[in-house]
C-alpha cells in the first residue's frame, strides 16, 4: 500500500528548490538526504513526464517548511514541472511504532469498529488529524458517517490481529 508522505510545492529560488508539504509524522526521516521517495504524479497537472522516483540530495528546513534539492534537477524550470506531485512510500518499508499505544493510519484503516458488547458500529475508513485528537471516521452501517475522538477514554483497545477497534462511545456521539 502507497502511503502519501509529502506533495511538491511551488520551486523556491532559482537552483531548484522546491517546498514539499509535509503529510508525515516523521518529516526529518522522511526528507533525509539520499532518501528515494516514489512519485505519483496522477494528481498534479505537468504536461512532461515525471519519473518513477527521485532522490533527494539536499534538504533544508524554512520556516518550518522542508526545501528539496532533488538529483538532477537544478533549475527552477524543471522543477516547476513537479509540482503538486505526490511523494510515497510503500507501507512495507516503513517500521511499525515501539509503543504499543501508537499505530499508523494504514493499520486503522478497514477495521471494524464495535462497542463493548460486540455491536457493530462501522468500519474505519480514514484518519483526520484534528489539533486536539486524532479523528476515526467511520463508515456507519446506515451509510453515514461518523467522527470518533482516537484517545483511550473512547477507543480503549486496538486489536490489529483480530480486525477491530473497541468504540466505547459517549451516548450521542456516532449520531452527530
Amino acid at each position: 500500500m502507497l502511503l502519501v508522505v509529502g506533495r511538491i510545492g511551488r520551486p523556491h529560488g532559482i537552483r531548484g528548490e522546491v517546498t514539499v508539504e509535509v503529510r508525515t509524522d516523521e518529516p526529518e526521516q522522511r526528507f533525509a538526504a539520499g532518501s528515494v521517495l516514489r512519485t505519483d504524479p496522477a494528481a498534479a497537472s505537468v504536461s512532461s513526464i515525471v519519473p518513477d522516483t527521485l532522490t533527494i540530495e539536499e534538504v533544508r528546513f524554512h520556516q518550518g517548511r522542508p526545501l528539496v534539492l532533488f538529483d538532477g534537477y537544478y533549475e527552477r524550470d524543471l522543477v516547476e514541472n513537479l509540482r503538486n506531485v505526490l511523494l510515497v512510500v510503500d507501507s512495507s518499508e516503513i517500521s511499525v511504532p515501539d509503543d504499543p499505544d501508537e499505530f499508523l493510519d494504514h493499520q486503522l484503516v478497514g477495521l471494524s469498529a464495535v462497542s463493548p458488547g460486540g455491536e457493530v458500529l462501522g468500519t474505519v475508513t480514514r484518519i483526520e488529524h484534528a489539533p486536539s485528537s486524532d479523528l476515526l471516521v467511520l463508515s456507519r452501517p446506515d451509510g453515514r458517517s461518523a467522527l470518533v475522538p482516537f484517545v483511550k477514554e473512547i477507543v480503549p483497545a486496538v486489536d490489529l490481529a483480530g480486525g477491530r477497534v473497541v468504540v466505547d462511545a459517549p451516548a450521542g456521539l456516532l449520531d452527530l
